[in-house]
């Protein structure tokens, strides 16, 4: 429970203070240097990113701060090198055995991973002098990490039912080395069925896990001995979910009348052009090929735009440090999505030299739709939070000595 009993409550919208042209300066350095390195510059880049990005976020008047240690994220991202080296070495080599053991210890570990990323970036950030924690004993992280697993077993009841509804397929494994003898396995509507619902299945549980994390990370983010407060309920993730598939499918139908045009024209074209058919027919077919390529990519744009948009909407409208503060979102899922689709044509048409601009621009849009209420003023808030968080004697000297204390 809240120690704080304040009377007023003030309204602090959040700031970004960067710009695409100093941004451009760090990534390009960070682009050059990681080509350079062979990819080896990737944390030193990641910490640079992050620390222009905080240190460029006003909360109430006052910068974030990043303040990780370089060593631990050269540390894991040299760890996490050594790993996909030894998995891409096993696949290659053709030891089964040890590619199932690589899958099976990267499911079994996932949730560490996560809460260990959690621990890592929530620890880093300050605000005031105030250090961000995240308090989820290991347990907590195993438990919100269900659906994991439960997708695992729906997989297997998928591929042991596909054997149940058809004998065929067991066959055809079989008999697969034997040229002479190989035969296609029969498809059923019951498959059919079987398969649809193992795809629902993926997805609920996706969107579960999804659900499960974010709000374990705000239900044990902790500032000062000040929890999180989390009302979104997992019906709120479902709908944004359904909603950005119908997002997806008009999208795509929209696309399809539109290269229905292009194609109607582009035949009347080639009918014009008489003995020079053959010729533009190959061009109008590669072109079609790369353009279809594109266009279906296009059209996924603009609903994972809307999802991210809606899903930080509903994040920022919905959560609260304890009875202390909450927060306000009034970003337009619209002009996000707009934003979104101007940034990637601007990106394409520059190849890619406009994308520091673009992470600028949309970064701007969401955090400065965010607006912080504190209740009894910031600087009495933040000042009895810090008298709070000094009384931590043990994890002061860890931090001073850089170490971790994992719980």
């Amino acid at each position: 429970m809240s120690t704080f009993m304040p009377q007023n409550i003030d309204a602090h919208p959040l700031e970004f203070t960067g710009s695409g042209g100093e941004y451009f300066r760090v990534w390009i350095v960070n682009v050059l240097l990681s080509i350079i390195t062979l990819g080896i510059y990737t944390p030193w880049a990641r910490r640079r990113t992050a620390q222009y990005f905080y240190s460029h976020t006003l909360v109430a008047g006052s910068p974030l701060e990043f303040t990780a240690q370089q060593r631990k994220m050269v540390m894991g991202f040299v760890l996490l090198m050594l790993i996909t080296l030894a998995y891409n070495i096993a696949a290659n080599t053709g030891q089964d055995t040890a590619v199932g053991l690589f899958l099976l210890a990267g499911a079994v570990l996932a949730p560490f991973i996560w809460g260990s990323a959690m621990r890592f970036r929530l620890g880093a950030t300050r605000w005031r002098g105030l250090r961000l924690q995240f308090t989820a004993s290991w347990k907590e992280v195993y438990l919100a990490s269900w659906p994991v697993f439960a997708l695992a077993l729906v997989w297997f009841g998928v591929f042991y039912g596909l054997q149940v509804l058809s004998p065929e397929l067991t066959d055809a494994l079989q008999e697969a080395e034997e040229e002479t003898r190989r035969k296609l396995p029969t498809f059923t509507p019951a498959m059919a069925a079987l398969l649809v619902l193992g795809l629902v299945l993926t997805v609920l549980c996706f969107i579960r896990l999804e659900y499960n994390y974010k709000s374990l990370l705000v239900l044990k983010a902790q500032v000062g001995n000040e929890k999180g407060r989390w009302k979104p309920v997992y019906m709120d993730f479902v709908k944004i979910w359904l909603a950005t598939v119908l997002v997806f499918i008009v999208c795509v139908v929209s696309l399809s009348l539109l290269i229905s045009v292009l194609a109607g024209g582009s035949v009347a074209l080639v009918a014009g052009l008489g003995k020079r058919l053959g010729f533009w027919m190959f061009v109008i077919i590669i072109a079609a090929i790369v353009g279809g390529i594109f266009l279906m990519f296009l059209a996924s744009a603009p609903a994972r735009a809307y999802r991210e948009a809606r899903m930080f909407q509903l994040m920022w409208n919905n959560i609260g440090v304890s009875h202390v503060a909450r927060f306000k979102c009034h970003l337009a899922s619209g002009s996000y999505v707009w934003l979104r689709i101007r940034n990637m044509f601007l990106t394409l048409i520059t190849l890619g030299l406009y994308r520091p601009f673009a992470r600028v621009s949309e970064y701007r849009m969401k955090c400065e739709s965010v607006t912080l209420h504190v209740k009894g003023g910031v600087e009495q808030v933040t000042g009895a939070m810090v008298r709070q968080q000094q009384g931590g004697l043990g994890d002061a000297l860890a931090d001073a000595a850089g170490l971790d204390l994992i719980g």
